[in-house]
């Protein structure tokens, strides 16, 4: 069995995974980045649309700079929240602009596979050490290393001064080190697709809360074509994926009240199931958890994403920061990482998780409070301002 040592093995191949990749390598650290499931340039049609997008904080952009995949992006399959539009589900209106917040944009919609298309040269190009279609199948650890087998075509073992796990809400490697938590489901499930808009959208992004407790948001992509995600009760989520194409573009339209026209279907829908995930510990024994692998939360503030490349980013700065601690699993270095994304993570969940639970209950005293609380939220710059700067960073 051959056996590979690095300074750090990531455990996951995911923008999270490859983001930090990048930056510990260079860093100077020698890295490996493993994942059970091929890691190679996606193959698509760039006349097609991917129905698996993210609003990247400028937070995030800034960081993905500093990889060199930002600005690898092609700028024809970027569009810039300009601003966004938020309705209760009693009709009271909240709205955010980037002018207000002194932004170049809310946010970015990107879709997945272009990040990865700019990653993955990235990673290639820092001298990283990527294995794929490679299984793990076994996780020891010692006092000087983490020892993860691999199975597959190739079996060996990548023995690491530290190792993080990237792979995902049910992480193989969380399970393994033996820090066990179960996600708890929402009872929703999130409906995503493209679609072309008869109107141009002008840079808004669009939320609607629902009456029966589901959310649904309009992203826009460039031209005029939107990404939706449709949070939506089981039930109603089977119901729409059981649509054609043509009735779920009208379901959509007439859920959104018509706000840019007739809609056509672009993508076929896909559906992720919903669950929050809070971890005891996000680190032990030579080992880190960033990304879904170290939490999770509800998708209504579009915020999973920038988690994990905050996550990636905050390790890689301890990690380059380090100083006259040369060992990169060292106890002192993984607790200042736990520490500084500690508070992040759990004021994002507490934003979603609190605000998924108030607009739940089909409550008719509950409806009217929280219709209140927007309005009056929506009339105090400094409150919406306060609101919006954690989803900015």
């Amino acid at each position: 069995m051959t056996t590979v040592a690095v300074d750090v093995a990531i455990a996951g191949a995911g923008l999270p995974g490859m983001s930090l990749a990048v930056s510990l390598a260079h860093a100077g650290l020698r890295v490996a980045l493993v994942d059970r499931a091929p890691i190679a340039l996606p193959e698509f049609d760039p006349a097609t649309w991917d129905a698996r997008v993210y609003a990247i904080s400028p937070g995030s952009a800034r960081f993905l700079q500093a990889t060199g995949a930002w600005q690898a992006l092609p700028p024809d399959r970027i569009t810039a929240i300009e601003a966004m539009h938020v309705v209760g589900d009693g009709g009271a209106c909240l709205d955010f602009s980037a002018y207000d917040m002194n932004e170049r944009a809310l946010a970015w919609i990107v879709e997945e596979r272009s990040l990865r298309n700019a990653l993955l040269p990235q990673v290639r190009s820092a001298g990283v050490e990527v294995i794929g279609e490679a299984p793990f199948v076994g996780l020891s650890f010692t006092p000087e290393a983490a020892l993860l087998t691999l199975g597959g075509a190739a079996p060996g073992e990548l023995q690491a001064r530290l190792l993080v796990g990237a792979d995902g809400v049910r992480s193989w490697v969380r399970t393994a080190a033996g820090i066990v938590a179960e996600p708890r489901s929402y009872g929703q499930t999130a409906v995503v697709a493209n679609f072309n808009c008869a109107r141009a959208h002008h840079g808004v992004a669009r939320q609607w809360f629902q009456d029966d407790g589901g959310v649904l948001a309009w992203l826009p992509l460039p031209g005029r074509r939107i990404s939706i995600v449709w949070s939506a009760p089981e039930a109603l989520a089977e119901e729409l994926r059981a649509l054609a194409p043509d009735a779920l573009a009208e379901r959509v339209m007439r859920a959104g009240g018509g706000a840019l026209g007739a809609l056509a279907p672009l993508t076929p829908a896909a559906a992720f199931p919903l669950s929050l995930l809070r971890l005891p510990a996000t680190v032990a024994h030579r080992l880190a958890l960033v990304g879904d692998a170290a939490h999770g939360i509800h998708p209504l503030a579009g915020q999973g994403m920038n988690l994990g490349l905050g996550d990636a980013e905050v390790l890689a700065q301890v990690l380059r920061e380090r100083g006259p601690v040369a060992d990169p699993g060292a106890p002192v270095l993984l607790q200042r990482y736990a520490r500084r994304r500690a508070e992040p993570v759990l004021a994002m969940q507490a934003v979603t998780d609190g605000l998924a639970r108030l607009f739940g209950p089909p409550t008719p005293w509950l409806k009217s409070l929280r219709n209140a609380g927007v309005a009056a939220v929506d009339r105090l710059p400094v409150i919406k301002r306060f609101m919006a700067q954690p989803a900015l960073r």
